[in-house]
């Protein structure tokens, strides 16, 4: 073996998060606009066609209770079957979505930004590993937890009657989901310096059992009718939990891609002196 054959050189040291926060911020809006109008593209090709079929569920059921109900009636000249169109036509609606979207994936950005800001204090990983462990911990809290203890449900289904109860009922969920992957974190951290396998197994046992606590408390629903097409609930529900992955996954690969390339291009100095020796 020659002795002048040098050493392989040491893998890189993990670059923490950089900037400051206007910067985050600035990086986080822009990879929640990205997220935003690809997960309302998903929404457009892949979940649109299940509300289309529900809407035609639901109106097919309200015109046979119209038809019911008008044959019981003497006539009198008096129509009960003219309907209010709605505000906004399906089109309408459906390219809609690409600004509702848009505008969510802004909030989400700027929200995912600031926790960025506040967690690389209180931790050693890269810039891009942060930011995809944020992404995972985001979707598993405001859509994972929820949607398994409520998943979501087409126009047809669902008592108009009971929306502010679902709608508390959810936001409870959401809660759930944060305590959870904060109960998983503290567990992580807790663990410092135990094997990484027994700080990952601690955190997802913390996880886990929160999220079962809070399922057996909190009450359930069941607003599905027995006549609704269970394949296209299924298909909807699938549909509802793809747009908001897309969402969380660009959002979270958005932001370490673009904080790989603020780093790749902020240290050029530091890159050709550790190329040099």
């Amino acid at each position: 073996m020659p002795l002048n054959q040098s050493a392989p050189p040491a893998p890189p040291a993990a670059v923490p998060l950089g900037g400051s926060l206007k910067t985050l911020l600035l990086r986080g809006l822009l990879a929640g606009l990205i997220a935003g109008l690809l997960a309302a593209t998903v929404g457009y090709f892949v979940g649109e066609p299940k509300v289309d079929a529900a809407i035609a569920i639901e109106e097919a059921n309200a015109a046979t209770q119209e038809s019911h109900h008008g044959s019981a009636e003497p006539a009198s000249g008096h129509s009960h079957g003219d309907e209010e169109e709605p505000l906004i036509s399906r089109s309408g609606q459906k390219f809609g979505q690409f600004l509702a979207l848009g505008l969510s994936g802004l909030a989400f950005g700027a929200i995912f930004a600031s926790v960025a800001h506040f967690a690389r204090r209180h931790t050693d990983l890269s810039g891009p590993k942060l930011a995809i462990g944020l992404g995972l911990a985001g979707w598993a809290a405001i859509v994972a937890v929820p949607f398994f203890k409520y998943p979501a449900n087409p126009p047809a289904v669902g008592d108009p009657e009971t929306i502010n109860d679902r709608t508390l009922l959810w936001v409870a969920s959401v809660l759930l989901g944060l305590a959870a992957v904060g109960a998983a974190v503290y567990a992580h951290k807790l663990l410092r310096g135990q094997l990484d396998t027994v700080r990952l197994i601690a955190g997802a046992a913390a996880f886990v059992l929160i999220t079962a606590l809070g399922y057996v408390l909190l009450p359930g629903i069941d607003e599905v009718s027995a006549d609704f097409p269970p394949s296209l609930l299924w298909q909807f529900r699938i549909a509802s939990l793809a747009v908001s992955a897309t969402l969380w996954a660009a959002l979270g690969l958005g932001f370490a891609a673009l904080t790989e390339f603020a780093q790749r291009t902020g240290t050029p100095v530091r890159g050709a002196v550790a190329t040099a020796g």
